[in-house]
């Protein structure tokens, strides 16, 4: 067999059903065996999308996304999607094609060095140097993103490679020695979990992606309940806890719920479980959770004792740790005061917006979830239209909320959007999208269109780069440099692409519009026209201890 044709049996083998991808030179074996193959190939208008549509496959389904590129500039341009994918711990495999190897080094036409290039930002990859290594290389590729810390990996393919011939070894099993990760809690850990939890008053869970990765949601919410803990999460850990549990504090961090924050602030006991302690929860290191002690429990050593020290380390898989933690402990310590108090940080905090007449994006993502009742997956842009679709959208599901995290990716919502419909086509798919960001892969709704994957846009237009515009106007005396953000007519240029478009204006459209937009069987971009100055409210300003909020009524 030839290189390509391993590469498809492989990809066969590995299950993989849908590949998102651009053709170029290096690649171009590969992609003639792909015509002929049982693999469902999605051609993007730009590699990018094609990173981040695998990448929204992934998160929604649970899978390995995969995305392929040729050399040079199509490799370069996957890197912005692979980084997104790496921050997040997100499996993906990115094939690409490489010159010859006789030439790689030589600055060959359309040549660069993409596992150098992506070293940082990759959990593994590899430059394929002899055709024989190829079903190795991809076994071990699909084992090292999927498990442990999830992540993307690499695989760089020359083009001689792929017509080079070997016979097709497929290796049954694959024992990577340097890369063993532990899936199980230490008794002596666990056994020192327990004893800190129920010596605790004020305790409090802190969850994050890794509960949604590791498919430990159902263990969360039973330890949750049966300790009566309250929960609060990350922007990765929307869904995996439903927003509107008893138990429930909503996100916490720089434009999390202020009840959350501060009950952190007030806790003596912060079980940190798939969370990293990232810089936009924690605010101010040196005055975060000033009381607590931390119990941690993350697959990733190296994610342990990284920002926060911690009392008890955990390391293994979240599922397998809350499971081991339900088998040893029956009943939670007296908390009950603790509970009273958070309550009446509830209602002391809640969060709110200003009724007026004009369009607010809070009512149109209140809105919408009245209309879909959480069973909807919604994306999103960065910025602005970001934190509102955390914020204003209760999620009651794992899966129903994909966003770019720790990279901050614009961009990348509609792409997502893509990968998440093909990978759940059953169910609606709502980008929440600004009108900066939709415009960096506007090209997507091409794909969309002719590959009738009908997911519904909903641009949040308020004529600015509306974040960087708010802390303009907070921090730099309103002097809104290169912020304010001319965008064409959404409308007609959804229609151009065969698209539908919808315009709104006012309040009342709301509603009938986002019924119209459920009903059409099409590709819909809404360009809902909101006030230009709207913030995000909660705030915590950066360096600040995340106790000290900007309550501001939008």
């Amino acid at each position: 067999m030839t290189g390509a044709d391993i590469l498809i049996e492989c990809l066969r083998r590995e299950g993989v059903e849908l590949i998102f991808g651009y053709p170029g030179g290096q690649i171009l074996p590969f992609f003639d065996k792909i015509y002929d193959a049982k693999i469902n190939f999605i051609l993007t208008r730009h590699e990018q999308a094609a990173a981040h549509a695998a990448d929204g496959y992934a998160r929604a389904t649970g899978k390995v996304g995969v995305c392929v590129a040729t050399s040079g500039p199509g490799a370069t341009n996957l890197v912005t999607g692979i980084a997104t994918a790496y921050m997040d711990s997100i499996p993906m495999v990115a094939i690409t094609g490489q010159v010859k190897t006789h030439l790689i080094g030589n600055d060959a036409f359309q040549e660069a060095d993409i596992t150098g290039i992506t070293r940082p930002i990759t959990k593994h990859n590899y430059l394929v140097k002899d055709v024989k290594d190829l079903p190795r290389i991809v076994r071990e590729a699909f084992l090292i993103a999927s498990t442990g810390r999830p992540g993307p990996v690499v695989i760089d393919l020359p083009s001689d490679i792929q017509t080079a011939e070997s016979e097709f070894i497929w290796p049954e099993e694959v024992n990577i020695r340097s890369y063993k990760p532990n899936y199980f809690g230490h008794p002596g850990q666990i056994k020192k979990a327990l004893k800190l939890i129920k010596q605790a008053k004020k305790p409090i869970f802190y969850i994050g992606g890794g509960v949604i990765l590791s498919n430990g949601y159902m263990e969360l919410r039973e330890l949750a309940e049966r300790l009566k803990i309250p929960v609060t999460w990350t922007l990765m850990g929307i869904g995996a806890f439903a927003a509107d549990h008893k138990l429930s504090l909503g996100m916490l961090g720089m434009h999390g719920t202020a009840y959350a924050n501060h009950s952190i602030m007030e806790s003596d006991l912060i079980i940190a479980v798939g969370a990293r302690f990232d810089d936009r929860v924690t605010g101010r290191l040196d005055a975060f959770a000033p009381n607590a002690k931390v119990i941690h429990i993350d697959i990733d050593p190296s994610s342990i004792g990284k920002n926060i020290k911690v009392d008890v380390p955990i390391v293994g898989d979240v599922k397998n740790i809350l499971g081991q933690l339900l088998e040893e402990i029956k009943t939670g310590p007296d908390i009950g005061a603790w509970l009273k108090e958070v309550e009446a940080l509830k209602k002391k905090y809640p969060m709110s917006y200003r009724e007026k007449s004009k369009l607010s994006p809070h009512y149109i993502l209140e809105e919408l979830y009245d209309l879909t009742k959480g069973n909807a997956i919604i994306t999103t842009e960065v910025g602005q239209n970001q934190m509102w679709a955390a914020q204003w959208y209760n999620y009651q599901h794992p899966r129903t909320f994909i966003s770019s995290g720790g990279l901050g990716t614009m961009g990348f919502g509609f792409p997502a959007a893509m990968g998440a419909k093909l990978g759940c086509p059953d169910k609606q798919v709502f980008d929440i999208a600004g009108d900066g960001s939709i415009q960096m892969n506007i090209q997507e709704l091409a794909t969309c269109v002719c590959n009738k994957i009908n997911v519904k846009v909903l641009i949040l237009n308020n004529g600015y780069l509306g974040m960087v515009r708010q802390w303009q106007e907070l921090f730099y005396k309103r002097r809104y440099s290169h912020t304010c953000i001319t965008s064409p007519d959404f409308v007609r240029l959804a229609e151009s692409y065969g698209a539908m478009g919808i315009r709104v204006t006012k309040k009342e459209q709301v509603r009938p519009a986002l019924e119209k937009t459920m009903e059409t069987d099409n590709v819909v971009f809404v360009d809902f026209v909101i006030e230009s100055e709207e913030n995000v409210f909660p705030m915590v300003p950066a360096g600040k201890a995340i106790n000290e909020i900007i309550e501001g009524l939008a």
